[in-house]
C-alpha cells in the first residue's frame, strides 16, 4: 500500500483528492492537514510514503513545510508532491529546491493523479516533465546564485560538482532533467533500466541530492540542460 497524506487548506480539494486516490486499491489516504504546521506534525506522526502538499496555506506555507520534512532524517523515505493551481508558479521552483520530489497541477486528470502518486512513491521520475522544463528554465537563472541545502551551490561551485560525475552520469542526469523515465533513458542509451537507476543513484550520492527532483534542479543550474 502507498500511504498518502493530503495537505491543503481547502476541504473541497482534500475531499476530491481523497475520493480520486482511494479508488486505487493500492493507495491509502492516512490523514489530512489544513495548514503547513499540521502537515509537518502529521507527517512526523504518520510517516506516509507521499505527501500531497499545497503551496499557499495558513501558518508556514507549503515550501517551508516541504523543507522541514525533506531535511528531517526520520522522514528520509517520505516524498513530497507539490500541487499548484498555476503552471508557472514561481514558488514551485522553491519547493523543488527545498526538497519536493515533484509537482503537479490541480487540474490533473484522475488517472494521472493516481499514476503520479505511484511514480513518486517509486522514486522513478518527476511529473509533468514539459511543465517542469519550462518552469525550471524560467526561474533557474534567478535562483542560480542562491545556495540551498544540497544542489543549490553557487555558480562558481558548479564546475567542481560536475567534475565529480562521470560522463555517463552527466548524460543520464541530463536525460532525467529532460523528463525521461528510466525505461526511456535505457532505450535511448541501449542499456538496462537497472543500469540507469544505478548511475542516477551514484549521481545523487556525489551531489548530495535527496532525489531525482534535485538532480533536475542541478542539471539546469549546471547547464546540462537548457
Amino acid at each position: 500500500m502507498i500511504r498518502v497524506l493530503l495537505a491543503d487548506d481547502q476541504a473541497l480539494i482534500r475531499e476530491g483528492f481523497r475520493s480520486i486516490l482511494e479508488r486505487d486499491p493500492e493507495i491509502d489516504v492516512v490523514g489530512e492537514a489544513a495548514d503547513g504546521d499540521s502537515a509537518v506534525r502529521l507527517t512526523r506522526e504518520l510517516v506516509p510514503d507521499v505527501v500531497l502538499m499545497d503551496i499557499r496555506m495558513p501558518g508556514i506555507d507549503g515550501i517551508q513545510a516541504t523543507h522541514v520534512i525533506a531535511h528531517d532524517p526520520a522522514l528520509a523515505d517520505v516524498r513530497v508532491l507539490v500541487v499548484t493551481t498555476y503552471e508557472l508558479d514561481e514558488n514551485v521552483f522553491g519547493a523543488l529546491a527545498a526538497g519536493a520530489g515533484g509537482f503537479l497541477l490541480k487540474d490533473i486528470e484522475p488517472d494521472e493523479l493516481r499514476r503520479a502518486v505511484h511514480v513518486l512513491a517509486a522514486g522513478d521520475a518527476l511529473l509533468a516533465p514539459s511543465v517542469t522544463r519550462r518552469l525550471i528554465g524560467r526561474f533557474t537563472g534567478a535562483a542560480a546564485e542562491v545556495p540551498t541545502a544540497s544542489t543549490g551551490a553557487r555558480s562558481d561551485e558548479l564546475s567542481a560538482q560536475l567534475e565529480r560525475l562521470t560522463e555517463r552520469e552527466r548524460e543520464i542526469v541530463a536525460h532525467i532533467a529532460g523528463g525521461l523515465t528510466n525505461d526511456e533513458i535505457a532505450s535511448r542509451l541501449f542499456i538496462s533500466p537497472t543500469t540507469v537507476k544505478t548511475h542516477a543513484s551514484h549521481a545523487m550520492l556525489k551531489l548530495g541530492a535527496r532525489d531525482r527532483a534535485q538532480l533536475v534542479v542541478f542539471a539546469y543550474r549546471a547547464g546540462l540542460v537548457r
